[in-house]
């Protein structure tokens, strides 16, 4: 007897476990989707390749100029006097030097900024998020999964959302603009 309403109270408590599970709306965001396909990461993206494009240039510069001086040097077959030939290796030397410092220096430049661009769509995203949760009344969102069933994946929503959100008119940390 004592048996049975044990298993009945427990077949109660599921019943009402399961009507309140029905209630509880679960949403999932590919935050990594969302960083890449994004207006403002995208925005974002523009923003730096303009911001490092002069760099660039100044370093794809320094290359061609360090090629054609190897290749001067591999072309001169023991023409010009000894001097000449060691200053013009002492050159490309410091060329190399200096190319390999203004590499290093760009990604570090760049790979900073990038995270600090990010940081900002990630901040716009999560505020994207959180006015889906209350607009669309959800009890829970993960941003990052190890599945995600594309009934509760609201990828969508969310880039969506900040495709229609004005872009924020900060100053731009760098210029001051």
């Amino acid at each position: 007897m004592k048996m049975m309403i044990n298993t009945g109270m427990l077949a109660l408590l599921l019943g009402v476990t399961a009507a309140h599970a029905a209630d509880f709306k679960i949403g999932v965001v590919d935050t990594e989707r969302v960083l890449r396909e994004s207006a403002p990461a995208m925005r974002a993206e523009s923003k730096i390749e303009k911001e490092f494009s002069v760099r660039d240039q100044a370093i794809k510069k320094l290359m061609k100029q360090a090629k054609e001086l190897q290749a001067s040097l591999d072309k001169e077959d023991g023409k010009p006097t000894d001097a000449d030939h060691r200053n013009k290796e002492r050159e490309l030397t410091a060329m190399n030097v200096d190319l390999q410092r203004m590499q290093r220096e760009f990604r570090e430049d760049l790979n900073l900024r990038k995270n600090e661009e990010l940081a900002i769509v990630l901040e716009q995203a999560n505020k994207a998020i959180q006015a889906i949760a209350e607009a669309e009344k959800f009890d829970l969102i993960l941003q990052e999964a190890v599945y995600r069933n594309p009934k509760i994946d609201i990828t969508d929503m969310v880039i969506k959302h900040l495709a229609e959100s004005k872009p924020d008119n900060k100053p731009d940390t760098k210029t001051g603009k």
